[in-house]
């Protein structure tokens, strides 16, 4: 069986599906993380890319865990290591591995360079502060179960660990640890582990028990590839405050929560903390996006490697293949400032197979004016990168943002001459325009999906509320949100300093998470979002 059979048998088509370019990507690194359990220390395992990083320290907070047997797991995927000796531990043998505990990833619109980017010029993506939130709870050691929840989709399975495919996965010939890049998936695991796919929301409808089952290869195919049948029982919860199929990359953020939380649970993650060195937190993060990407082709197919990229740094990156025969070209913008973003959802469902198609039609028909629309985009994108880039730059003055704006209107007024837009996306600027509290584009593949409004420094209160109400008036969804926010972050354990009685803080647990309303009602309770920046959850940086 070869790579496409592999995507088809996962039920994605290779090529495009779902994104705007094709490809791998890079990423950076992870939190320290501090247990409420017995506490071992060891260093990571040196691999290719951790060579030159500092190893854990007995200070760093890091993970520990314990196998089924009571001996540390080891650091490459989670196995028995016999250098280390027994543990005993002074506690029931009924009782949980390790404390509850959180990761969380950004979706992403892309700002500027949409469509372009196909065609090997540059596109500009930024995190978003919508976000996915995994809750990673242990099982005690009898209880030899992988559940996977996502409530906001009706998805609840469960697996016994000891019935998976571990022979098939651990197969010297095909075996993958922690630091191996990945590009492409193994027709022979995929094959393997379609029986456990199968099972999935047999009885839902077809189209709920696709997307069940792309979640479910995701997340099965890292589970595989990362743990071992050694692995404790445990139940992975996932809420998102992000709308699924709407082009900010909600699979993307899934991806990265799972990679990152399995990963923390083989102990090959350091940090986050404050004095991290920028170098050592980015070889962190680029494991988790590499193993995100993986996730990712199980869910897409091809995928560009933009939106897991974006999902695990934050802040922002400039993206550019010129070639699909080789890895893209992927510069993050550290310096990326948090901006204030109204992203609205037209409600109105997009291909992005057909958009693209429509640009390459355009240009075999009319290739030196499509070529010229192509080349000033990607001007466009060029200069929104100096500009955010300049020392000068200041977020909160308005000549700066206007300029910022300015190429908003002209990258949105070339995408329209692409044939790109929707009448939902041109009435979304007419109000916007109307009420004067900003500048809109769309973003991502067009023909439906979303736009985003850069909001000017001067907008009122009563400017925003007038525009919910012509919105809402109209059937659009609405979210303010920042853009250019934090990465990939960690909560160890899942505890908050949330305004309770509760001493020492917040537990969130399975039945807090699981009964939290919508989305409003997860971001009250565990978001770090626009106005969540919260005590507890670390970034790296």
């Amino acid at each position: 069986m070869d790579s496409s059979q592999a995507k088809m048998k996962l039920g994605v088509k290779p090529g495009h599906h779902g994104e705007l370019t094709n490809g791998s990507a890079t990423s950076r690194s992870p939190p320290n993380v501090n247990g409420s359990h017995a506490s071992f220390s060891r260093p990571i395992p040196k691999s290719p890319e951790n060579a030159q990083s500092a190893p854990l320290s007995p200070n760093s907070d890091a993970l520990h865990l314990l196998d089924v047997n009571g001996g540390l797991l080891d650091g490459r995927n989670g196995r028995h290591s016999p250098k280390n000796p027994r543990v005993v531990l002074d506690r029931k043998s009924s009782s949980p591995m390790m404390p509850a505990f959180m990761t969380s990833a950004p979706g992403k619109v892309i700002v500027f360079g949409e469509h372009a980017v196909v065609h090997g010029k540059a596109a500009m993506a930024a995190s978003i502060s919508l976000r996915s939130y995994l809750l990673v709870t242990a099982l005690s050691k009898s209880r030899r179960t992988i559940t996977l929840r996502f409530p906001d989709i009706s998805l609840d399975h469960t697996w016994h660990i000891d019935d998976l495919p571990w022979s098939t996965f651990a197969h010297p010939n095909r075996k993958k640890f922690y630091y191996d890049l990945v590009t492409s998936l193994d027709p022979d695991l995929v094959e393997a582990m379609q029986p456990h796919i199968t099972t999935v929301s047999p009885k839902v409808p077809l189209e709920a028990r696709k997307i069940h089952q792309a979640a479910a290869s995701c997340f099965l195919y890292l589970f595989l590839s990362l743990a071992s049948q050694a692995f404790p029982g445990c139940i992975y919860t996932l809420r998102s405050t992000l709308p699924i199929g709407a082009g900010l990359g909600s699979s993307a953020s899934v991806s990265v929560c799972i990679s990152s939380a399995l990963l923390l649970q083989i102990r090959t993650l350091a940090g986050p903390h404050p004095d991290q060195p920028r170098k050592e937190s980015e070889v962190q993060i680029e494991r988790i996006n590499r193993w995100a990407f993986v996730g990712e082709m199980c869910i897409h197919g091809n995928p560009s490697g933009v939106d897991n990229t974006v999902a695990a740094y934050g802040k922002a990156v400039m993206f550019k293949r010129e070639d699909y025969g080789k890895p893209p070209h992927v510069k993050s913008i550290h310096n990326f400032p948090e901006l204030p973003l109204l992203l609205v959802n037209t409600r109105h469902a997009r291909s992005t197979a057909v958009e693209v198609a429509k640009v390459g039609a355009l240009k075999t028909t009319q290739p030196i004016v499509t070529g010229l629309i192509l080349e000033a985009i990607d001007k466009i994108t060029e200069s929104a990168h100096m500009l955010l880039s300049a020392p000068g730059f200041d977020k909160s003055d308005h000549d700066s943002l206007k300029v910022m704006g300015e190429l908003l209107n002209f990258n949105h007024g070339l995408l329209v001459s692409l044939g790109v837009s929707h009448p939902r996306l041109e009435r979304i600027r007419e109000l916007v325009d109307t009420v004067g509290c900003g500048w809109t584009k769309l973003t991502g593949a067009g023909g439906g999906g979303c736009a985003i409004t850069l909001l000017r420094p001067g907008a009122t209160a009563g400017d925003l509320k007038d525009l919910e109400t012509r919105l809402e008036a109209e059937n659009f969804e609405r979210f303010e949100t920042t853009l250019g926010g934090d990465g990939v972050g960690v909560l160890w354990p899942a505890v908050l300093k949330n305004e309770t009685e509760e001493e020492g803080g917040e537990e969130i647990d399975q039945d807090k998470f699981l009964e939290a309303e919508g989305r409003e009602g997860v971001e009250r309770l565990v978001g770090v979002g626009r106005h969540q920046n919260r005590e507890g959850w670390k970034f790296w940086r």
